[in-house]
């Protein structure tokens, strides 16, 4: 069975980077175009085995290649999970996350998107997230006001928090949070879920220690969550980099607040 509704056009401010721009919006077609090309099983078939050494579905496949035209043409590198680094000559590095919640994705559960980053010398300087479903985006430049802001909570208890699914090794401290917190989300896309944050739709998200995200699954929210006013860190304190070494790991933790990041740690670790 295929998906039949339709993926919209991302619906994105006139200042974000044409590079990046290009990349967003060639996402969403393609993916638009995948879904109502291949059913929901070959959508979920893995085909390759990525740069980052995980499987690669059909649907990551098919919208990251579209990503890496788009970043050709417009003569930016790119960064990736599945092709892991593509030099096209530029200063200009996008650290993209072509489908953030694949298997979302593949099914037909509307929650997934692209996220991308300009980096510039290793630092990003602009962030964009797009949710499919909606054509919805979140977008921020590193050192410039943005329209969103974080919830502002400090405390643990009574927040609400999306968390990764509980993975083995990681479940007391999963309970541990879930039993403080007075609402637990759990939706299965890092990017989407940090852009929530940023703009005040939840407390917090958090990896209690499963070492899941890459550096492209955090990328975003590096610029985003602290222009509203949050942080976002590392379960055990390690620095994020944006070099191309695609086997580096993270527990990422994005929070209104740092004093909500720490009440978050010390309960994942206690």
């Amino acid at each position: 069975m295929r998906i039949t509704w339709p993926v919209p056009v991302p619906e994105l401010p006139a200042d974000v980077h044409p590079a990046l721009a290009a990349t967003a919006r060639a996402a969403s077609a393609a993916y638009g175009a995948a879904r109502l090309a291949h059913p929901r099983l070959e959508l979920r078939e893995e085909v390759a085995d990525g740069a980052d050494g995980t499987p690669t579905m059909r649907v990551d496949a098919l919208v990251e290649g579209a990503i890496a035209e788009a970043a050709a043409r417009h003569h930016a590198n790119l960064l990736s999970e599945e092709a892991g680094f593509v030099d096209n000559g530029s200063d200009v590095t996008l650290v993209i996350d072509p489908v953030d919640g694949s298997a979302n994705a593949a099914l037909g559960v509307p929650l997934s998107c692209f996220a991308g980053v300009v980096v510039v010398d290793g630092t990003p300087t602009e962030a964009l997230t797009v949710w499919f479903d909606t054509g919805r985006s979140w977008w921020a430049r590193a050192g410039e006001p943005t329209p969103y802001r974080t919830t502002g909570r400090t405390a643990l208890d009574g927040a609400s928090v999306c968390l990764m699914r509980p993975k083995r090794g990681t479940e007391d401290a999963w309970h541990r949070i879930a039993n403080r917190a007075d609402r637990i989300r759990v939706l299965c896309t890092t990017c989407l879920e940090t852009a929530l944050v940023a703009e005040g739709s939840v407390d917090a998200f958090i990896d209690p220690g499963s070492d899941t995200h890459r550096i492209m699954d955090l990328a975003a929210a590096l610029v985003t969550v602290p222009a509203a006013g949050g942080v976002l860190v590392d379960l055990h304190g390690r620095p994020f980099t944006f070099d191309h070494d695609l086997t580096r790991r993270w527990s990422g933790v994005a929070a209104a607040t740092p004093q909500l990041a720490e009440a978050l740690i010390e309960a994942a670790l206690a």
